[in-house]
């Protein structure tokens, strides 16, 4: 085999490998979570107001970053790190977050993201 085509097959090689990890993205390897919250909740550093909020990893080399964002704005309102925890083995596949404890007029820090259907979930880091 001459060093052009070898060359070739490589370029042609890395450009499927690029077109098939693009086009997973896109067909919906997606974490994301649409979540509504009937009162305010916190995330380290921020309060969620009562409404609707889309759930995600910022990246799919990236899942220990969490985004959260305004379902109807988009408007990011948090990104933060996170730690991979395992879901409790006596909590429902179809429960999406655990929540911390706060007094009875602060709103409740949200603990754990848990992608729904998934066994691992993302624990916030309060500091």
């Amino acid at each position: 085999m001459t060093n052009s085509k070898s060359l070739k097959i490589a370029l042609a090689t890395g450009a499927l490998a690029l077109l098939v990890a693009a086009s997973g993205h896109a067909w919906g390897f997606s974490h994301e979570n649409r979540l509504t919250f009937s009162r305010p909740v916190a995330l380290p550093g921020v309060v969620l107001p009562a409404g609707d909020y889309s759930f995600d990893v910022a990246s799919p080399t990236a899942l220990d970053v969490v985004v959260v964002r305004h379902q109807r704005t988009g408007k990011v309102l948090y990104m933060g790190f996170t730690n991979t925890v395992q879901r409790p083995r006596n909590m429902s596949p179809n429960a999406p977050i655990a929540f911390g404890e706060a007094p009875a007029s602060a709103p409740r820090p949200i603990s754990t993201w848990y992608e729904i259907g998934n066994s691992t979930g993302h624990q916030f880091l309060y500091r």
